[in-house]
């Protein structure tokens, strides 16, 4: 009789992939797992999930609403029949099997993995990503120092902050993927829930409890929210990922407009309204998804702090139950707010919350005032007397191993011992007496970084690209140092302007809010199309804050090799032509349709 010990570890991991396939095609047809098909090669026993009428505790509002979906006659996307076929939290034992074999997954366990903030990235790389979740992007530095220490022993010697306030580990091998989701916890940190169909990590106020203008410390209200996603496995698993942020109403933007959740800090003044009772309250925004160029709108909806978290789940439990499980592409809550109305949503939230929430015209809150678009990088004034901070400027979001040590050095010798990811792939060092600046600042530049940044570094955003990742489509890290070296080369740009380069059309460096966005492309460079290079097509005038709009498609297919000297030439019209100093590129750029633009740029010559 043949046992598991008669196959090769390559064998095993073959048959694991073609059982799984015959198991997922029979679950996505409502087919019961065939019976004694996991002994031969010690595959995972399905879970509960795989047997419908069985589903019983946390999984079972998710297997009810892929029910609701074959009983309509819909069919499942594969993603769907994964988690149904075997919740990826079930398959803890047979990832650490796969470290000892040095394997990495195939085929629907490539999907399971990320719950576990493991990213299979090949053929872009041939390793793992590491993903965490650090609410509110604030962490402690000495975790700091042990995502360092963990990013030289099993991954690049690197970290790249992403666009979520968040940091990412690349180039772990098959054998240490286990060792850094450990390593993170015993850190206090985790990447569980950090990728896949799960509630990402959520983001804050980089100044929360330190900014003089803020209207309230988002750290409680994001940690609270983390903490219940981590605590309830229910909220896992949903039709697709799911996005929520904090905006505490001071002088960073947190980009919560971009987000499915947008909680937005307001001040109701006395007076303003009978039904709602002077202070800070917190306006609800819905549906945000720059890739599918939506951003977040007013639910009218105001709430108290305290409801967020409660408000949230229950948001989010309607998306479980009605979110598009057959489509991923249209599989977020834009789309089911596209099709019931903002009314009927929330409707159905208040019958989940059993009470009807409170609404408040915007014109009845004090206008939010405007962000400081350069307040990420240098020195600033911290609410607390006599203690600044420092803006960090990382090179497109990547910051070095030892890097990463002598910052962690400086927040606890010189600061309070926090570091503070932002938005802007870049990091905040605060509490730093304003008598010890001089010395902080010699060392962060001892250490090869800086807090000085030219308005182009300042406002450069990038995502991983092709590098590392098998959607993109151009090396956006690699364009984006280019521009910059091209730009401060040669123009003295005097105010602020956000330029992001994004690999692909989920958008992860959400190009379509940049001044200037770049959506990576396959440029052809001969008649029949066959031959191609990277490149990009060209957005104009997005923005964020009190100026939140998406941007225009300015151009299509242009070479990356091209794209420095076109951005010269649209930046040196505007320099030109603007109305005066205070005129932002956006504003600029909204005076002409698309064509005349074109025409400006195109007769611009150095």
């Amino acid at each position: 009789m043949t046992n598991s010990q008669d196959f090769t570890p390559e064998q095993k991991r073959y048959l694991e992939g073609y059982v799984s396939g015959v198991q997922a095609s029979r679950v996505s047809k409502r087919l019961p797992p065939i019976a004694g098909t996991a002994d031969p090669v010690q595959t995972a026993r399905p879970s509960p999930a795989s047997n419908p009428a069985a589903a019983t505790g946390p999984d079972a509002v998710h297997i009810r609403a892929q029910d609701r979906v074959l009983d309509a006659g819909g069919k499942l996307v594969a993603e769907e029949t994964a988690k149904r076929e075997e919740h990826p939290f079930d398959m803890y034992a047979r990832m650490k099997r796969a470290a000892r074999e040095e394997a990495f997954p195939k085929g629907g366990d490539v999907f399971r993995w990320k719950f576990h903030g493991l990213f299979y990235v090949a053929p872009a790389q041939n390793a793992f990503m590491c993903r965490m979740r650090i609410p509110n992007g604030i962490l402690s530095a000495w975790q700091f120092r042990g995502v360092a220490d963990l990013a030289e022993r099993c991954g690049g010697g690197y970290a790249d902050v992403t666009t979520r306030a968040n940091l990412q580990i690349r180039e772990i091998d098959a054998a240490h993927g286990i060792e850094v989701i450990e390593t993170l916890q015993a850190l206090g940190l985790t990447p569980r829930g950090s990728g896949a169909d799960n509630i990402r990590n959520v983001t804050g106020s980089p100044l929360a409890g330190i900014d003089p203008i803020e209207l309230i410390d988002t750290r409680p209200l994001a940690s609270e929210w983390h903490y219940h996603i981590l605590n309830d496995r229910s909220l896992y698993g949903l039709p697709r990922k799911f996005n929520v942020a904090f905006d505490g109403g001071g002088r960073l933007a947190v980009l919560e407009e971009t987000n499915d959740i947008g909680f937005q800090a307001v001040r109701v003044p006395a007076g303003a309204s009978t039904a709602v009772e002077p202070g800070v309250w917190f306006r609800l925004a819905l549906g945000g998804i720059t890739g599918h160029r939506d951003l977040a709108r007013d639910t009218g909806i105001v709430l108290r702090p305290g409801e967020c978290t409660e408000v949230a789940d229950a948001i989010v439990r309607v998306f479980i139950d009605h979110g598009d499980r057959t489509n991923r592409t249209k599989a977020r809550l834009k789309y089911l707010l596209d099709a019931w109305g903002f009314e009927k949503f929330m409707g159905e939230v208040e019958t989940r919350l059993g009470r009807t929430l409170l609404r408040l015209p915007l014109d009845a809150c004090a206008p939010r005032p405007p962000v400081d678009r350069l307040g990420h990088i240098g020195v600033h004034a911290q609410a607390q007397d006599g203690l600044s901070y420092i803006g960090v400027v990382l090179p497109v979001g990547r910051v070095t191993a030892a890097q990463m040590q002598a910052l962690a050095d400086v927040a606890e010798r010189l600061g309070d011992g926090d570091i503070r990811l932002t938005v802007w792939q870049n990091l905040l060092l605060s509490g730093i007496p304003d008598a010890r600046i001089g010395e902080a600042q010699a060392a962060i530049e001892a250490a090869g970084l800086d807090w000085r940044a030219s308005s182009v570094r300042a406002g450069l955003v990038a995502c991983t690209g092709s590098a590392g990742c098998r959607f993109a489509a151009s090396d956006t890290k690699q364009h984006a140092r280019a521009i910059a070296d091209h730009l401060d080369g040669c123009l003295a740009l005097d105010t602020p302007i956000n330029i992001h380069l994004t690999g692909c059309h989920n958008s992860c460096a959400q190009h379509y809010i940049g001044d200037i966005g770049l959506l990576g492309a396959r440029v052809a460079v001969d008649e029949d199309g066959e031959e191609t290079v990277e490149g990009y097509h060209v957005f104009i005038g997005g923005g964020y804050a009190n100026d939140a709009a998406l941007g225009r498609e300015f151009r299509r297919d242009v070479k990356a090799e091209d794209v420095p000297e076109l951005i010269e030439r649209m930046l040196r019209v505007y320099l030109a032509q603007r109305a005066d100093p205070a005129e932002t590129f956006q504003q600029f750029s909204a005076r002409f349709d698309i064509q005349h633009f074109q025409t400006l740029v195109d007769s611009e010559r150095r």
